[in-house]
């Protein structure tokens, strides 16, 4: 390696590993931030939330890396422009794309290891982030309740909460419990207005206190005729305790791992084997609905309901007195005018009936399968992102070492301000087209590269500008044909007075 691919490469890496560490650390402590209610008050060590942060950070590399490539490429080449080295090595016969040559193999391989990094180690980082804040949830019960959704408290509560407030989420409005009874079924269920939560950490008791509410039990007689009456007890109150037992939520394993089949966990053949496995599943719920769907609108069985006439309308009969089944299903026509006036109208009730039915079933199944869609474009998102990652670090370089050299600025003033607002146009563009991949509304593959093909032609012009040596923008090329424009006007009033 010559001199001067040692000197732009080192020159570069510096820059490029102290921005991915003051960026990291930026995100890590954001991240922080973010997850501080999971971490305080249940009396951690410091070696769990440094573990915690250690599981977090990998999933920012996606993140960050890019943004670091693109402004410590900005910042070199501005530096070297700022400080007249760009003219020394062009005056020297070294051109851009020469200069560029050890940082593009440098580039290169990071985008290998960022694919690599991609589909191994954030995958396993997701893992084991994932199953820890599910056990730290479980250290403080009142943060195991989400708001929203039923949650399961100790073995026989299930608990749905609207809100949490207080210092410690310890206050509960608009409650609904489901709690099992002693043969082990939800029989029992409560509504209150509010509640408060009271434990001690040294207990295994939590003490769930209601207030304004109603307690429902259905009663299950012996006797069968009692049981079509559907009994129940209701019973009011104003004030109601409930003692949940949760030494199960005190003792736990923060090393143990439950979840391991979520998209983010999986690496790409684990990603394509899934995918794989979802769209069978998915192709065979969508042909067994087709086919429940038109057996219930009768089509096929009205081949062997309606029978065939002769020339005058006389029902065939075979030998045995058996009516002939016309061997072809026939058009609705021939079918509403083959029977009586009576038997036409309830056809067409129970038609109108069955497509109603139908109708209800088709808008009740419609939200189940767009989920199954979207878990596979999840998938298949997922899939081509571990890609593009790497694609794109390559790509923001070839936009940021261009636009150094043009802009010939340095340090941290105008290219931080520049790499900033082109990586937030590259971010948010990813996730639009991860938003509309994961709907449907694009491709999964299309959603997955948008950003990163976006950038690639800004590339291309921007490197291409660069090497020629001009400017980011030219205003000749707009006052030019405006000053050539009024100037030519002028010669013809000029020519036309003389």
């Amino acid at each position: 390696m010559k001199i001067l691919d040692r000197y732009i490469l080192f020159s570069f890496i510096k820059i490029f590993v102290s921005t991915l560490t003051l960026l990291m650390f930026i995100f890590v402590l954001q991240s922080l931030w973010l997850y501080i209610n999971e971490l305080a008050g249940k009396g951690l060590g410091i070696n769990i939330i440094l573990k915690f942060l250690f599981f977090v950070s990998p999933k920012l590399i996606p993140l960050v890396l890019p943004l670091s490539v693109l402004l410590a490429s900005i910042m070199t080449f501005g530096n070297f422009a700022e400080n007249y080295e760009f003219a020394a090595m062009k005056s020297s016969g070294i051109s851009l794309q020469r200069a560029m040559g050890s940082l593009i193999i440098f580039i290169f391989f990071t985008g290998i290891g960022a694919f690599y990094f991609s589909n191994t180690v954030i995958p396993k980082a997701e893992l084991k982030f994932f199953n820890l804040r599910r056990n730290l949830a479980k250290l403080q019960p009142a943060l195991a309740i989400e708001e929203g959704i039923f949650n399961d408290i100790g073995e026989k509560i299930n608990i749905k909460v609207d809100d949490k407030y207080g210092d410690n989420d310890e206050f509960l409005t608009n409650i609904t419990i489901h709690e099992k009874s002693p043969d082990g079924t939800n029989r029992i269920v409560l509504r209150a207005k509010s509640g408060e939560l009271k434990s001690s950490k040294k207990s295994d008791v939590l003490q769930l206190v209601l207030f304004e509410g109603n307690r429902y039990e259905d009663v299950n007689p012996k006797k069968r005729k009692e049981r079509e009456k559907l009994p129940h007890a209701k019973v009011n109150f104003d004030q109601y305790i409930m003692n949940i037992d949760i030494s199960n939520f005190n003792d736990v394993d923060l090393e143990q791992q439950d979840y391991k089949t979520f998209y983010r966990m999986l690496s790409v053949s684990d990603l394509s084997a899934k995918k794989d496995t979802l769209t069978e599943e998915y192709t065979k719920k969508v042909e067994l609905f087709g086919d429940n769907i038109l057996k219930r609108t009768g089509i096929v069985s009205l081949k062997d309901n309606v029978v065939k006439t002769d020339d005058e309308g006389n029902t065939k009969v075979s030998k045995d007195k058996k009516i002939i089944a016309n061997p072809q299903t026939p058009d609705l026509d021939s079918v509403v005018h083959s029977l009586k006036d009576y038997k036409t109208v309830m056809i067409l009730d129970q038609a109108i009936n069955n497509t109603k039915n139908s109708l209800s079933i088709v808008q009740g199944k419609e939200k189940e399968l767009f989920n199954s869609d979207k878990l596979i474009n999840l998938h298949i998102t997922q899939y081509h992102n571990k890609f593009a990652l790497g694609v794109s670090c390559i790509i923001l370089f070839f936009v940021g070492a261009p636009l150094g050299a043009i802009i010939r600025k340095g340090g941290m003033g105008l290219p931080m301000v520049l790499a900033i607002i082109i990586f937030l146009a590259y971010h948010f563009i990813g996730i639009f087209g991860n938003k509309s991949a994961e709907d449907g509304t694009l491709h999964p593959i299309i959603g997955s590269w948008l950003s990163t093909m976006i950038m690639l032609p800004f590339s291309i012009i921007l490197t291409r500008k660069a090497t020629a040596d001009r400017g980011l923008f030219n205003p000749d090329s707009i006052t030019l044909p405006i000053k050539n424009f009024f100037e030519k006007i002028a010669g013809i009033k000029k020519k036309k007075t003389q």
